[in-house]
């Protein structure tokens, strides 16, 4: 059996020398990038052949690509890039490695059709000023032969250390043991969901209490499907640091290190990198000088060296003097189990998903604590432009960019709302703006292209952010809205732009479509209709609601219905919350969580308990808590300890923390969690209610008491925990808020007190 590798692949890493370069040159969009190729090819004579199929075989080797297009009539064979600016400025290895793409293709073309010569031409379109540069060599058909001969030897012992790592690795995973001697009650259920899910390619949505062991019930089966069901690859995917090393964790005890299968931990690039003071270009870092001729031996050390951890990763980088957060890029290549964030695979330029499409790979995703999902959905396809920004930007500009930019200042003025008032909702995105963006957006690149050797400055932000709207406008629909927000400018109110999404499942649909198969799991997934709605999962999915292993002996559930904590009634909630929090204490004291739906509704309570109760051990999270601070916070919670800590529902100690025993005895929610009205949220009520039919429900209550189940599962961790959850407000007594809540709590009425 060959080993199969795409052209731009082979060429990558056969191709590829020097610096590690990112000195921001601008670059086409996606959408610029396809209308680019489209104009030049449609600019060609009757007959041009456009993407052609080709491939070749050398030994063990088979290798595809798509050739961008071919005129016979002239036998040229093109390569086109698009660009923007000065390609004088193009660092020499780029065009080294256009040039062994080029050569490629013309020696498959050439043995396809027999022809004894062929013209490679590089097309470079200027996606600006729309013109062609064309470079042309005429070579013939034994050079070429000898060139793709001589690419795919230096490739050929990699390709059959790959082919010898990937049988050992279906061997392994083929034997994989359960790590335990069982599975715990309800692990098993899950297991065998998740083992389906990957032998039938299809979708799970998995609601699946906490403390079964999710994360090794949904690993351990994946990673036993793949050599039956030729996976090539498992993206565990999570919503923050925690869940990267419960799974990490989690695949050591499936197999310790788990040889010969390559585990890769991928850290955010502020975290990651060595000289943050430096830019990432060859003349300023050392670590990116010389980077591509030392790849080689630092990837085979890395590959070799077991389980790719951020700590490990920094060793051999290190080690081999190059970027660490560039070497764990290269390796998402050859790795078989990668561990990172949502981003890599589902925002505008997510490097799992790219790579997956581009190699042609057969992909299992795992998403972990998946409720989160749809918020981190919506984010990443949200831009907004602030006015404030554009006058930083301005005040760096060159004098042809602070034209252009005063221009689109000028046409600030259509984004006013007819109707006034600090928000607002436009039936359209203002055209003249639009173009005004894009016509300034397109100066400071064709500045910052002549001028790449400028620190990143407040001009290049502005450009950032002016490309990120651009490319949500190309792509705008009903899944989104343009609102214009007021805030405090220096002469007035600034009007702020913003495309935001509400709907993130036309943009997250493509990529669970393009997995193999995909797992979503979290101990709250219901109603699954929100969750398929919203994020646009495949109509053939599954969704399983695994039984809790716990009792209602376990967890006392009271429900107070004589405070409510409706807007209308929080200042006359604050002294009762207070005393009855004050009381709980008294009776069971012990570790307890105390939360909140805001950071003001918590400071006003824990400044009653303090004022009328004082002595009690109160601790309050803060806002933008550091991670030191979250993590001292934390430490208060120890085994046989006396903690009063007040928190913000799903904030960082709603969910993702692990107290069991007696760090933690009980908690305190006080309120349904709903989301605020504001006229964003109405906003997106009237787009739910349209798009679904379910406006209040899919924008209130479902995320509401999502982050009440999630805070009281903090509560209960294995099956020998017991513990209490109070439920202040009287509309958890609803048939429809008591739906919504885990049905083996037995939910009993709050005892007044005499």
């Amino acid at each position: 059996m060959p080993y199969t590798v795409a052209v731009r692949h082979l060429c990558e890493f056969t191709a590829k020398a020097g610096d590690l370069d990112l000195r921001f040159t601008p670059s086409p969009t996606a959408m610029e990038g396809i209308a680019g190729h489209a104009a030049v090819t449609s600019a060609r004579a009757a007959g041009y052949e456009r993407e052609l199929a080709l491939e070749g075989r050398h030994e063990d080797l088979l290798v595809r690509g798509r050739a961008d297009g071919f005129d016979a009539a002239r036998n040229r064979l093109e390569e086109i890039k698009t660009h923007r600016g000065d390609l004088a400025r193009q660092p020499a290895n780029h065009r080294a490695l256009h040039w062994a793409q080029a050569k490629v293709y013309g020696a498959l073309l050439c043995e396809a059709r027999g022809l004894e010569r062929i013209t490679l031409a590089l097309v470079y379109f200027d996606v600006g000023s729309a013109k062609e540069t064309v470079l042309e060599q005429e070579l013939d058909r034994a050079t070429l032969r000898a060139f793709f001969e001589d690419q795919c030897t230096r490739f050929l012992a990699w390709a059959r250390q790959e082919l010898a790592h990937r049988a050992a690795r279906d061997e392994r995973l083929a034997g994989l043991a359960f790590p335990h001697a069982e599975f715990r009650p309800g692990q098993r259920a899950l297991a065998e969901a998740a083992y389906r899910a990957a032998a039938q390619g299809r979708c799970l949505l998995a609601q699946a209490p906490t403390g079964i062991g999710k994360t090794v019930g949904t690993l351990y089966p994946v990673l036993k499907a793949c050599p039956g069901q030729k996976i090539d690859k498992v993206y565990f995917l999570a919503a923050k640091t925690p869940g990267r090393q419960l799974a990490l964790d989690a695949l050591r005890v499936i197999g310790g290190d788990l040889p010969p299968v390559r585990v890769l931990e991928l850290t955010a690039r502020d975290k990651a990198c060595e000289h943050p003071d430096k830019a990432c270009h060859g003349e300023s870092c050392p670590l990116a000088r010389g980077f591509y001729d030392r790849l080689p031996a630092a990837r085979a050390a890395a590959l070799a060296g077991g389980t790719m951890d951020r700590a490990a990763l920094r060793e051999t980088a290190l080690a081999h003097a190059v970027c660490p957060y560039y070497l764990a890029q290269e390796l998402a290549r050859w790795a078989d189990v990668v561990v990172g964030d949502y981003n890599y695979v589902f925002d505008t330029s997510a490097m799992l998903h790219a790579f997956a499409q581009e190699g042609g790979w057969r992909v299992a995703l795992l998403v972990d604590e998946a409720h989160n999902l749809v918020e981190r959905g919506r984010q990443m396809y949200t831009a907004e432009l602030d006015p404030a920004a554009l006058r930083a930007a301005r005040s760096e500009a060159s004098p042809p960019v602070r034209r252009a930019l005063d221009r689109l200042r000028r046409s600030w003025s259509e984004l006013a709302p007819a109707q006034g008032g600090g928000y607002a909702v436009l039936d359209e995105i203002p055209g003249g703006w639009l173009a005004a963006l894009q016509k300034a957006s397109a100066a400071i690149g064709d500045h910052l292209n002549e001028a790449p050797h400028e620190p990143p400055g407040a001009l290049q932000q502005f450009h950032f952010d002016a490309l990120a709207l651009l490319r949500l406008a190309e792509a705008f629909g009903d899944h989104s809205v343009i609102d214009v927000t007021e805030r405090p400018g220096r002469r007035g109110p600034d009007l702020v732009p913003c495309i935001r999404n509400l709907i993130p499942a036309p943009f997250l649909a493509p990529r669970f479509e393009a997995a193999h198969a995909a797992v979503l799991f979290s101990a709250t997934l219901g109603p699954d209709a929100f969750y398929r709605d919203t994020l646009g999962l495949p109509g053939d999915a599954v969704w399983i609601d695994v039984e809790s292993p716990f009792d209602a002996h376990q967890l006392a559930v009271r429900l107070v219905r004589s405070i409510s904590t409706r807007w209308a009634d929080r200042d006359r909630s604050l002294q009762p919350i207070a005393d009855l929090i004050a009381r709980r204490y008294a009776a069971q004291p012990g570790n307890w969580l105390a939360f909140f739906s805001s950071f003001d509704y918590l400071r006003r309570v824990a400044a009653l308990v303090r004022e009328r109760h004082p002595g009690l051990p109160v601790v309050e999270q803060e806002p933008a808590m550091p991670e030191a601070g979250r993590r001292a916070f934390l430490d208060r919670f120890v085994p046989g300890g006396r903690t009063l800590g007040f928190a913000v529902l799903g904030g960082s100690f709603g969910e993702g923390i692990d107290l069991p025993g007696d760090r933690l005895v009980g908690a305190f929610i006080a309120t349904l969690g709903l989301p605020q009205v504001n006229p964003v949220n109405e906003e997106m009520r009237r787009r739910m209610a349209r798009a679904f039919g379910a406006g209040y429900d899919y924008t209130y209550l479902y995320p509401g008491l999502r982050k009440v189940v999630q805070a009281a599962g903090r509560v209960i961790r294995t099956r020998e925990d017991r513990g209490t959850v109070v439920l202040i407000d009287d509309r958890f007594g609803r048939p429809e808020v008591r739906a919504l809540l885990p049905s083996w709590w037995h939910v009993e009425d709050e005892r007044e007190p005499a």
